[in-house]
């Protein structure tokens, strides 16, 4: 006799082949839950949840450094057209595509193209870019490399780049208050990780589920708390569904445009197919990771961070989507090419 699947279950891996997976679902949730409690996210005291999911973190970017392997990171030097590709996509032309459109943000809407700027000065995913160019069969040495040294460039290239427009004016302390708060919260954590990798290391690589855990556990909460202090505030009353779907197109087409001009640029290069997934996939991406504990830290002062971060949880539901689309369709486009007829009329894959 065969046992059926349970119903929720079937559906939850309908949604994943969507790139619709359970954390997404979950972001959701943190975001309805915030609508309708907000003052559990609201409170102060080193025992908030606010003071709690700061401490998360650090502890965040400690097991980051814990699991990065600087041998692995050297060894992908070699390739550096590529890697100039990647972090000039990621830190130059993101941010200049978004400067270019914020005559298209009305005037009071500035929270939403800050919040947008913010998501285009992130650095790139580790784990799904990863994850994609596997699926797609590209250059996987090379995903982890431009991945884990993306988000080390991250730390200081996005605070200078939200410097240019002024991170003050959106309610965040002062310059040095906030670099002192990036050394402790952020670089120092990372530095100790590093450190301890040849000792710690291969725990962080066995753990490495149940930290990814604790990842998603700590962006929840930041996203609670922040979205709660955005409607204790009111501060979505001028949001209304239309904005949200026009925000949420013009997000994809922020994406299709940057993956375009990479694909363009790769072939100007005479980049082979592996290294072009690599460049388009690790390129096009941000990461809600550090955006959300970057957020914690630029702007641990500001009422509006649920609106700063509305842009970038509709990027990375967005992107998630596309590239698991865009990653299978490549899979199988490789699969269909290397499927030749040998001299007896059989099919060798």
């Amino acid at each position: 006799m065969q046992i059926k699947e349970p119903y929720g279950k079937k559906v939850l891996q309908i949604l994943a082949r969507f790139g619709l997976d359970t954390f997404i679902l979950l972001l959701i949730g943190m975001v309805v839950l915030a609508k309708l409690y907000p003052q559990g996210g609201t409170g102060n005291g080193p025992w908030s949840l606010s003071s709690l999911s700061g401490y998360g973190v650090s502890l965040i970017f400690f097991f980051y450094g814990l699991k990065l392997n600087l041998a692995g990171l050297k060894a992908g030097l070699r390739n550096w057209k590529l890697h100039l590709l990647v972090h000039g996509s990621t830190f130059i032309l993101f941010p200049l595509l978004v400067l270019l459109c914020k005559g298209l943000f009305p005037q009071d809407a500035y929270p939403l193209w800050l919040g947008t700027f913010f998501l285009a000065s992130l650095p790139s995913t580790v784990s799904s870019s990863v994850v994609m160019v596997s699926i797609a069969e590209g250059n996987i040495p090379a995903a982890i490399f431009n991945a884990s040294i993306s988000s080390i460039l991250g730390v200081f290239i996005t605070p200078l780049l939200m410097g240019l427009v002024n991170v003050e004016a959106a309610g965040s302390a002062n310059a040095s208050d906030v670099f002192l708060k990036l050394i402790l919260q952020v670089l120092l954590p990372i530095v100790l990780g590093i450190l301890l990798n040849k000792k710690w290391g291969h725990w962080a690589a066995r753990h490495k589920k149940g930290l990814k855990y604790f990842d998603q556990a700590v962006i929840l909460s930041i996203v609670y708390t922040a979205f709660c202090e955005s409607f204790e505030q009111r501060l979505f009353s001028n949001i209304g569904p239309m904005e949200l779907v026009l925000l949420s197109i013009g997000m994809l087409a922020l994406f299709f445009v940057v993956y375009a001009i990479i694909q363009l640029v790769c072939k100007a290069l005479s980049f082979n197919r592996e290294d072009t997934i690599t460049a388009t996939f690790c390129g096009s991406k941000k990461s809600l990771v550090h955006g959300s504990v970057m957020l914690k830290v630029l702007f641990a002062n500001s009422t509006i961070a649920g609106v700063l971060l509305l842009p970038l949880m509709l990027y990375h539901a967005l992107q998630l989507v596309v590239v698991s689309m865009l990653a299978q369709r490549l899979a199988k486009n490789k699969q269909r090419a290397e499927m030749v007829p040998d001299p007896g009329g059989a099919v060798t894959i």
